[in-house]
């Protein structure tokens, strides 16, 4: 359908490809990887005809169309959004505009008339082009497609410059997806969807009647969708049979076949200089020195890829907090007219795993602000646990970085002594390398200055961590390296995201907001997502009374009653220990407090003037360390017990 032959492009004296040829079937579904940078939205641009190659062609049939979606830079119109997306049919418009001047002219001739026949005739087969191009399903199609992307009906009408920059690049997809090119090229089509519209574009994806090329940091996407993977590194561009996940294994195959190579050269190399380290001198042995010399100078070293060395970070560890991280109790937030939650209650408990989803304009990055104190709301109460130190990360905190200061400074600032030394190597797993630490604030891109804002919330020692959209300009290396520190960290954090294979391995229990309201699922992402399934399909209509679907229902119903059961059970044994534990940290505040008071006495010059207050005080003071440390260890006693039996449930 369409081939690349001999392709090179470069900047400067970087080169991202040099010849390489692929071609590209009519249904092919093509995975493009390649750390950033390495040149895939080039590659896309390229096929799309934007820019030109500097060597090579591409060589497509005459009925070959390409449809292209950039990250970004899609610009709103002046139309409502339904006639914005429309435009998509342009070919239907047009008969439909032809149609509309005949019928026009139609009037303007006698009905016996030779013009009119001619006309008549013209406006049949008009007809019969936009039955051939299903024009009377153009409607159905159109709104399909916008409410499978999250838009409401509601929305058909309003103007397309009222809408977000994420919104603007659903417009821009669902005018692709419905324009049906031969060759569809998305640029990370999923950073500004939901789970639910994710999910819907997959499926429709799936079954789309064409060729597709993605570049997706988003793994789930890809392995469901792919069926091969082109990875771009070092200017060179393989083909590898397989979804990304297939690549990744054949990439540690190939590593570890690299690892086995070198060890062996490695070995050969030594032997060979301790050959003629020891027999330089030797005449009689000079012929094969001289050999062994030529064969070093000859070997090809092997070098294992740059991303052969393994990145890892951990958080720094965190003092523990209260069994109780937070409560919201019956919150209340409203803008303007629009109220987005009333009676919003909930509690998080220390070392809770959540994953926040639901559509876009749902609230989830209002709740996280309000769980970080950083969002004001208009009635309720916002209950932070004992010692509970929060850290927050949303995209807008990148324009709070200091302008004059380079990367490296911006961590060491607020680094500690265990971490200082690791901040190379956490910048480079934020894309980071070489001189790049050294850039100032100032000059770097949106994504660079996210990615920088995120390296520098990792470094404070927070036990109660609220993240929002923290994988966004992440690559695949890089989400990794966050995902591996978070399996490892040991305090409580709420991830609102809607990145599956991110999220899966880290969460066990996910909050939904739909419509105001907030379910509660216990399990990960995956579990979350067929159960919601089970809930649309389980349900069977009024009048059915077949058996199939009341034993799922019934199924359900068990599964329910005995999720409830372990709750009542779990509530039952920890209410006495959790009342228990609330008395604690209340005696712990009271004393800390007394405590505090007496130093700042003490620090009082005109303290020690009455001997025998001083002396009582005094006296006090010192029987304020046992009890405190007698509070600690009790608090540390009754959270393990609470811990036991939420593992043993």
């Amino acid at each position: 359908m369409l081939s690349l032959d001999q392709l090179t492009m470069s900047y400067g004296t970087r080169i991202l490809f040099e010849d390489f040829s692929i071609v590209i079937g009519p249904h092919d579904r093509i995975g493009l990887a390649g750390v950033n940078g390495s040149g895939k939205s080039t590659l896309l641009k390229i096929i799309a005809g934007i820019i030109e190659p500097e060597h090579g062609e591409i060589q497509k049939a005459h009925y070959v169309t390409v449809g292209y979606l950039p990250q970004d830079g899609v610009l709103s119109s002046d139309k409502s959004l339904y006639d914005e997306t429309v435009t998509a049919f342009e070919d239907i418009m047009e008969i439909q505009s032809k149609l509309s001047d005949a019928h026009r002219q139609l009037s303007e001739f006698e009905p016996e008339s030779i013009a009119h026949q001619e006309i008549l005739e013209i406006f049949g087969e008009l007809q019969n082009k936009l039955e051939d191009l299903d024009a009377f399903r153009m409607k159905s199609k159109t709104e399909r497609v916008l409410m499978g992307l999250g838009f409401a009906t509601a929305d058909f009408d309003r103007l397309c410059g009222e809408f977000s920059g994420g919104w603007q690049m659903r417009i821009a997809l669902a005018k692709l997806l419905l324009r049906e090119p031969s060759l569809l090229l998305l640029d990370e089509p999923t950073n500004h969807l939901d789970i639910e519209s994710l999910q819907w574009l997959e499926s429709y994806l799936k079954g789309y009647n064409g060729a597709v090329i993605l570049v997706s940091h988003d793994r789930s996407f890809l392995d469901n969708l792919t069926r091969s993977t082109f990875a771009l590194s070092n200017g060179r561009l393989e083909h590898y049979a397989g979804n990304y996940s297939s690549y990744e294994q054949h990439c540690a195959v190939k590593r570890e076949q690299a690892r086995n190579a070198l060890k062996n050269q490695e070995r050969k190399i030594k032997h060979t200089q301790e050959f003629i380290d020891r027999f330089r001198y030797k005449a009689t042995k000079a012929r094969q020195v001289q050999s062994r010399i030529k064969q070093l100078e000859k070997m090809e070293r092997i070098e294992l890829p740059q991303e052969e060395s393994e990145i890892r970070f951990h958080f720094p560890s965190p003092e523990p907090s209260g069994a109780i991280v937070m409560e919201l109790k019956n919150i209340a937030k409203r803008y303007g007219t629009l109220s987005l939650f009333e009676n919003l209650s909930t509690t998080i408990e220390r070392g809770d795993r959540i994953a926040v989803v639901g559509v876009n304009g749902a609230g989830k990055s209002t709740f996280a602000r309000i769980l970080a104190g950083i969002e004001d709301f208009d009635s309720g109460e916002r209950v932070a646990g004992f010692k509970v130190v929060p850290a927050y990360f949303a995209q807008h905190q990148a324009e709070e970085l200091d302008l004059t200061k380079d990367a490296l400074e911006t961590l060491t600032e607020i680094a500690t002594a265990e971490t200082r030394p690791k901040l190379r190597t956490l910048l480079g797993s934020f894309l980071f390398h070489g001189d790049e630490v050294f850039k100032k604030v100032g000059v770097l891109s949106g994504g660079e200055k996210s990615r920088l804002a995120l390296a520098k919330m990792l470094l404070q020692p927070a036990n109660f961590l609220i993240m929002d959209e923290p994988t966004n300009h992440l690559d695949m290396r890089s989400k990794q390296v966050l995902q591996d520190a978070l399996a490892e960290y040991s305090g409580t954090y709420v991830i609102v995201a809607h990145d599956r294979s991110f999220l899966d391995p880290l969460v066990s229990k996910v909050f939904e907001f739909s419509y105001g309201k907030l379910r509660i699922f216990a399990g990960n992402i995956s579990e979350y997502l067929d159960r919601k399934q089970r809930e649309q399909t389980s349900s069977p209509p009024a009048d059915d009374t077949t058996k199939k679907p009341r034993t799922a229902l019934q199924s359900e119903k068990d599964r329910k009653r005995s999720e409830a059961e372990k709750r009542q059970e779990f509530f039952r044994k920890t209410k006495p220990l959790k009342d228990k534990l609330r008395q604690v940290e209340q005696d712990i505040t009271a004393l800390e407090g007394r405590k505090l008071q007496i130093e700042l006495l003490m620090g009082d010059p005109g303290f020690y003037k009455n001997g025998e207050e001083a002396k009582i005080v005094t006296r006090e003071y010192h029987e304020l360390h046992p009890r405190i440390e007698r509070c600690y260890s009790l608090w540390a006693e009754l959270n393990e017990a609470i811990d036991k039996l939420r593992e043993s449930l």
